[in-house]
């Protein structure tokens, strides 16, 4: 009987135990949340003023000298870490322009990817040969395999899966979409926030509208692939007319967006509408 009883009181023990411990993970795990919710939405003053963005990979021309050549890339300086967001479909074609564009592969902190085509991870590899000492962020859903591959170089890989922050004042959408998972970048800058886009495959307006969920700023500009090409000219006007909506104040599409599209947002935006180009530089000047 009273091996019975203690037998009891130890089972009751152990099951209290593991309630304890379920109950305290299941709070540490939500205040981790509360936690990373409250920064990303943060407004501190410190946001960034002196940046630039230079497109180092895009299949629209712009500066002379330059390879143009499907797929997008570009250079984020002025933030705490400088940043290569995409690095387009061929790594000779990168290495070259950076090179032509006086880019030190070894300046860079962290490499941001946007999917998982080509177009935006194949120069990744002839760039880790150069600089193999990076945190390459990329959407949880990639392939093991493909992970692997960029920490045999010694890099390390972060995942995002939600929202996420890169470091101070530069956010990650999280990966959106269903069939193409894609994350995109948020930089929050003393005048409203930069959404950088790979082709925005889970539509360009879903984006920039998470992009304001995550950090609670207005929307400055909105650059990158817009994912148009072959669009009706009713449906670009519609997207237009929900950026106006959101109060986007520049826009700058390229890579993917498709020249009806391009067309269409120049005469909308008129002076607001940068020509987003292989060789182009971006900075606060440009973005009044």
């Amino acid at each position: 009987m009273m091996k019975l009883l203690n037998s009891i009181i130890l089972k009751g023990i152990a099951i209290a135990a593991i309630l304890a411990i379920i109950t305290f993970l299941s709070y540490e795990k939500s205040k981790g949340e509360e936690f990373i919710r409250k920064d990303l939405g943060k407004i501190n003053g410190n946001t960034v003023k002196n940046l630039s963005i230079i497109v180092t990979y895009d299949n629209n021309p712009y500066m002379e000298g330059l390879e143009t050549a499907w797929g997008f890339s570009c250079l984020v300086k002025g933030t705490e870490k400088t940043i290569l967001f995409d690095t387009g479909g061929n790594g000779s074609v990168l290495l070259s322009n950076m090179k032509k564009l006086g880019i030190d592969p070894q300046g860079i902190d962290l490499v941001v990817l946007s999917h998982i085509h080509g177009d935006h991870v194949g120069g990744l590899d002839s760039f880790l040969q150069k600089n193999p000492r990076v945190v390459v962020y990329l959407p949880k859903s990639f392939p093991k395999r493909f992970k692997d591959r960029i920490k045999k170089y010694g890099a390390k890989v972060i995942e995002a899966g939600k929202a996420l922050k890169i470091c101070k004042n530069v956010y990650s959408t999280g990966e959106l979409g269903t069939l193409i998972k894609e994350q995109s970048l948020i930089i929050q800058t003393d005048k409203g926030l930069i959404v950088i886009t790979g082709c925005a495959h889970p539509g360009i307006v879903k984006i920039v509208k998470k992009a304001k969920e995550v950090v609670e700023d207005n929307l400055l500009l909105a650059m990158g692939g817009f994912h148009l090409t072959g669009e009706s000219k009713n449906t670009i006007e519609k997207i237009i007319s929900s950026f106006k909506e959101l109060g986007i104040s520049y826009v700058g599409a390229c890579h993917c967006s498709g020249d009806k599209a391009r067309l269409l947002f120049n005469e909308e935006y008129g002076k607001n509408f940068i020509n987003v180009g292989v060789g182009k530089i971006i900075t606060m000047q440009d973005l009044k």
